[in-house]
């Protein structure tokens, strides 16, 4: 493939540009990571409104019926794709149009009741969340909802909130995670009419049964025509469009997943969206607003694996007495059931931000697909060893015999794929952490001088001890701060007194980070990984704890249970946190680094001796 020629700093420029407009918009997580617990801006959580709230839980019923009665997932393991009806039910009841405002033809529901939608459909099958969120929350309908005319508008969105299936199409054989490599060309056409789309793109979800996508390609810079990656959207039945492989993998069996080829496919100018070269943008922009569909997948399956563990452990006696009242199995029970809450309430609080225009929850949303995926895996690992062989054994083989089909062993196949697509746990760990670290680099910019931010190191280290001179004294004990007493969370206002402290520290290692490596730091990856993952703990307490309120206000009958869960959820985070803070700067990341570069430069290939490799010696990447 074509290299592009946008290079890092470029790359960057556009990340900054994409979110320059939500920049001065308030964000709890972005003041968390300053060392500020500003908790007004999560509590108290807006109230859902009332009409909104009916056609959602309408939905809801409507979608579950549907689930129940005509959807089985044994059979889309087995057949290892979603059924015609199934797919064309779905369409019937709208569920291909839940985000669409209603004046397009969409149902127009909240962020909440979409995330609640996608909850009940994940924890069905997990083929079924990935075929709906990628048409929503990354598909046709977010870009052109975000930076399309409304001419587009009025042409696309009908379809795609009805019958037609989108789909993304980014990834490449050689681009991953960084787009602004994408190799694709979208040539221009002689007439001014068009472009010609040339290129391969791997990984497209639904792009096995897609009807309308949209395709990111390069387009050259020439007279009348700025260039640079740009976002088309594209009639998936144009000429030249071709599905080269229906992609299979160790889980999501019943995905559509493609390699797309483009040869020599014209598209019509009046299908760019926005402008030549705001590609990027665009391509952060959506990933950005779709990422709270992660988690709700992923509580789906924590709450299953929840009841699973039950009604398992209760039923199940050995040595006399349910598996559950063996303390090794109840340890287990309440960090699957505890974990579920945490992960619902991150996933409310973030949803109810969401739904109000007014606030920046790229961090949160980030924060919510990194903590969903990897919560959401140890749940599930913990599941199969509650159930023991009947975990690892397949829900077909289990009805076979006549026991029920659990499917915990596809639940954890299904689940392991949240923590590499929509962006890695490792590249998600990058993403929070460069937000993390510029935003102490803008609290600076009134010391360091102009020369420190383009990485002078002699003047960022003068620059550094004037910053920490102002701003660490303000992050210690509580100097200059007044501390907040939360008696009106009762037993859990200790937690978010805990964050309130943990927050400064984590302040004071970040500024602490930054002198230490200076521009080295970005190369930091796993101290940078910590900071970040401190941050999500942090996070998950303060919305366990404002969640167990809401409950409190919303649903009195169920506060107490709430507050237990939470306090549970709290403590196993608060532990995690402060192993974090063990782990930051005394490890052994140096030498494990060095280690590595010794393995990849051949050193230890005796290691490798005794076994057979039969993959061959073809490329790992293809061209």
């Amino acid at each position: 493939m074509a290299a592009t020629d946008v290079s890092e700093r470029e790359a960057r420029q556009v990340a900054e540009d994409a979110r320059e407009s939500e920049w001065n918009l308030p964000s709890f997580g972005k003041q968390l990571f300053l060392g500020h617990l500003q908790l007004d801006l999560i509590h108290p959580q807006p109230r859902l409104d009332p009409a909104r709230v009916e056609e959602g839980e309408a939905f809801l019923k409507d979608l579950r019926t549907f689930l129940s009665e005509h959807v089985d997932p044994l059979l889309i393991e087995r057949d290892a794709r979603i059924p015609d009806e199934v797919i064309e039910g779905l369409k019937r009841l709208g569920a291909l149009g839940m985000k669409v405002p209603k004046q397009y033809g969409g149902l127009g529901l909240s962020q909440v009741y979409y995330n609640r939608a996608l909850t009940l459909v994940g924890s069905v099958h997990s083929s079924l969340g990935a075929l709906l969120s990628a048409h929503q929350s990354i598909g046709v309908a977010e870009p052109l909802l975000h930076f399309g005319s409304e001419e587009q508008k009025q042409e696309w969105l009908p379809k795609v909130a009805t019958d037609h299936i989108s789909a993304f199409l980014l990834t490449e054989p050689d681009v991953g995670s960084d787009p602004a490599r994408v190799g694709t060309t979208a040539e221009p056409t002689p007439d001014g009419k068009g472009y010609v789309l040339n290129g391969t793109k791997l990984w497209a979800t639904n792009g096995a049964i897609a009807d309308i996508v949209v395709v990111m390609a390069k387009v050259p810079k020439s007279d009348g025509h700025r260039g640079g990656i740009s976002a088309f959207v594209l009639d998936y039945n144009t000429d030249g469009v071709s599905v080269a492989h229906r992609n299979q993998f160790m889980g999501l069996r019943g995905i559509e997943n493609s390699v797309t080829l483009l040869k020599d496919v014209h598209v019509p100018a009046e299908n760019l969206i926005g402008k030549e070269g705001q590609g990027l943008k665009i391509a952060l922009t959506t990933l950005n607003t779709g990422r709270l569909a992660l988690p709700a997948i992923c509580l789906g399956t924590t709450k299953a694996a929840t009841k699973y563990a039950r009604e398992w452990a209760a039923e199940r006696v050995q040595w006399g007495q349910p598996v559950g009242k063996h303390d090794a199995v109840a340890q287990k029970i309440a960090f699957i059931a505890a974990s579920s809450f945490g992960l619902e309430a991150m996933l409310d609080v973030a949803s109810r931000m969401a739904d109000d225009k007014q606030r920046d929850i790229r961090i949160e949303a980030a924060i919510g697909k990194l903590y969903g995926s990897e919560i959401g895996w140890k749940v599930v690992d913990e599941l199969i060893q509650i159930r023991g062989g009947r975990g690892y054994e397949t829900a077909e083989s289990l009805k076979a015999r006549g026991e029920r089909p659990v499917p915990a062993e596809m639940m954890l196949r299904d689940m392991r794929i949240n923590r590499i697509f929509e962006g890695s746990t490792e590249i998600m760990h990058l993403l929070i952490a460069r937000e993390a670290v510029d935003q102490h680099l803008a609290v600076a910019g009134d010391i360091l001088e102009p020369e420190v931010a383009l990485g002078d190191k002699a003047k960022a280290a003068v620059g550094a001890a004037q910053f920490y001179a102002k701003w660490l004294p303000q992050l210690a004990v509580g100097e200059g701060m007044k501390p907040g007493s939360f008696g009106e969370f009762d037993a859990l206002g200790t937690h978010l007194r805990y964050v309130e402290r943990a927050s400064r520290k984590m302040a004071r290692s970040t500024f602490y980070a930054m002198g230490r490596w200076q521009a080295k730091l970005e190369r930091k990856q796993t101290v940078l990984g910590r900071i970040v993952d401190i941050g999500a703990e942090l996070f998950a307490i303060s919305s366990a704890v404002v969640y167990a309120d809401t409950i409190r206000r919303e649903q009195p009958g169920r506060a107490e249970e709430a507050f237990a869960l939470a306090d549970l959820f709290c403590k196993q985070a608060r532990r995690r946190a402060d192993a974090l803070f063990g782990d930051l700067f005394d490890n052994d990341d140096d030498a494990a680094y060095a280690v590595a570069q010794d393995v990849l430069a051949g050193k230890f290939t005796w290691d490798e001796e005794g076994i057979l490799d039969l993959s061959g010696d073809g490329p790992a990447v293809a061209s």
